[in-house]
């Protein structure tokens, strides 16, 4: 998006500020969308997609985010979200396991926890690349990748993410704009690790499709 742009005579704000009111109205749609917790993959990428489209100067609004994720619903997505809770909550239960005091649990603990980050930053990298609104192993498979590669893309995801967890934990209501300011992160990182590196491999056809969806919106 041409972030730069002047302000155009009698506009109140600036185009910055409009996505930034934006950024935290798709934040709204994402929360709520993701309330019945298996839908959040697809709401996120959803987000990822409506905001990456800001770059070309098309709208990221809350309208526009709604119409996307209708069009994308799908078994896969569900799928998707269902494979995430259920990962959510073997994490959770191997830490428990852990604190229960069995032999070599401090160990067993980190071993978890770094297995667990790394799992969530491959997870939120693929809701940031375009192929999650088409194809989901396209896009963890890439994002697999990508963690590897980028380490600080990585660690800025991780950032970002305890951003909007400690958002949510110190005021409830943050919890349903965290999730905009998340989603603009991810998309941040994945530009530019395009930006980085042009050359990067990708699943060309669902990126075109995908690309297509979106703009449809």
């Amino acid at each position: 998006m041409s972030g730069g742009q002047a302000r155009e005579t009698g506009e109140i704000f600036g185009p910055r500020m409009t996505l930034f009111a934006d950024v935290l109205s798709v934040g709204v749609c994402t929360a709520l969308a993701s309330l019945p917790v298996v839908t959040l993959p697809a709401a996120l990428s959803t987000a990822c997609a409506v905001l990456r489209g800001a770059r070309e100067d098309r709208p990221a609004t809350a309208g526009r985010y709604l119409v996307v994720l209708r069009r994308r619903l799908r078994p896969g997505d569900l799928a998707a979200g269902a494979l995430a809770l259920a990962g959510v909550l073997l994490l959770w239960a191997d830490l428990a396991l852990a604190r229960a005091g069995l032999p070599g649990a401090p160990l067993f603990a980190v071993v978890a926890a770094a297995i667990g980050g790394y799992a969530a930053v491959v997870g939120l990298r693929a809701c940031g690349r375009p192929e999650s609104l088409t194809d989901w192993r396209a896009a963890v498979a890439g994002a697999a990748r990508d963690s590897l590669r980028d380490a600080g893309g990585s660690g800025l995801v991780l950032l970002a993410l305890a951003a909007a967890v400690m958002c949510a934990w110190m005021l409830l209501p943050l919890a349903f704009l965290a999730p905009g300011p998340l989603a603009m992160a991810l998309t941040a990182v994945d530009v530019r690790m395009l930006t980085r590196a042009p050359t990067r491999t990708r699943t060309r056809a669902p990126t075109r499709v995908a690309t297509r969806v979106a703009s449809r919106g």
